[in-house]
């Protein structure tokens, strides 16, 4: 028998806190263009059940596109619970009070989900420009998704119009390019301007397998861990059979390889979202 230890598992990374989760119930009325129906509830029990369970104490809720401004039930999850914040899907003419309102209870910023649009909306209109502003004017930020692409069209619109920016699953390149693809130059340039923040989160939807580390060190050694969010993506909406949590932890692990970093983008969330 080998005395040689195991190297320890890439369990080790246990963030304090994950930037991107969702939560469902198939009780709830998915939107007539949702890109995806999930098999089963991902109920807010289980979601903090999965935290506690590997140790990660806070939070961020990414509203759920598959359901539309049916932000009810993130609404009720973040209500007075201090270890979780939301965003929310909206309307742009919705009212003020009412955006006040959510502020007040826990919401953090509008998501933008554009993948699987065919025709995303004009972000230079004064529909979207008065929402935005709003969302600045009450320390929200703007948490957009779209494939890499399309992205870097939506991101001067949105910092033009004042809220902080946060882009999704590491800026989702296109596939054949990944790093050296001028969209996410486009990414890079948003950051250094000091009001974008990118999120590595899902790195099993960065096509191809495997592109999601080079993305990751490109990230962290052009902007830095105060730059970057981490996010589970909870419950890995049509991943459900092939992801669970232990491996988003390990994935993170293998990414971002140095502790000290995993630390600062922990401080960096905390910072962004809760203080």
């Amino acid at each position: 028998m080998s005395l040689v230890s195991s190297p320890p598992t890439a369990i080790a990374a246990r963030p304090l806190v994950d930037c991107h989760a969702h939560i469902y119930t198939r009780s709830m009325p998915a939107s007539d263009t949702a890109w995806h129906l999930p098999p089963s509830d991902a109920p807010l029990e289980d979601y903090l059940a999965a935290l506690d369970a590997h140790g990660v104490h806070f939070a961020v809720l990414a509203a759920a596109s598959i359901y539309g401004d049916y932000n009810d039930y993130a609404l009720e999850a973040v209500r007075g619970n201090k270890r979780l914040r939301t965003t929310v899907i909206v309307d742009p003419s919705i009212d003020l009070y009412a955006m006040q309102r959510m502020r007040d209870e826990g919401v953090v910023g509008l998501r933008f989900q554009f993948r699987n649009v065919s025709s995303p909306p004009d972000l230079t209109s004064f529909e979207y420009r008065r929402l935005m502003r709003r969302a600045a004017d009450l320390g929200w930020h703007v948490h957009l998704h779209d494939e890499g692409p399309r992205l870097a069209r939506f991101i001067d619109p949105i910092l033009a119009a004042g809220p902080r920016l946060v882009i999704d699953h590491f800026g989702r390149p296109n596939p054949m390019e990944t790093a050296e693809s001028e969209e996410f130059r486009a990414v890079l340039r948003a950051v250094d301007g000091g009001r974008c923040w990118v999120k590595l989160s899902a790195p099993f939807r960065i096509a191809p397998e495997g592109a999601a580390s080079a993305l990751a060190a490109r990230l962290l050694s052009h902007a830095g861990p105060e730059r970057l969010l981490w996010g589970s993506d909870w419950p890995f909406a049509a991943f459900e059979d092939r992801m669970d949590y232990r491996r988003t932890l390990e994935d993170y692990a293998v990414n971002v390889p140095d502790e000290v970093a995993r630390q600062e983008i922990d401080r960096t969330a905390l910072k962004f979202y809760f203080s």
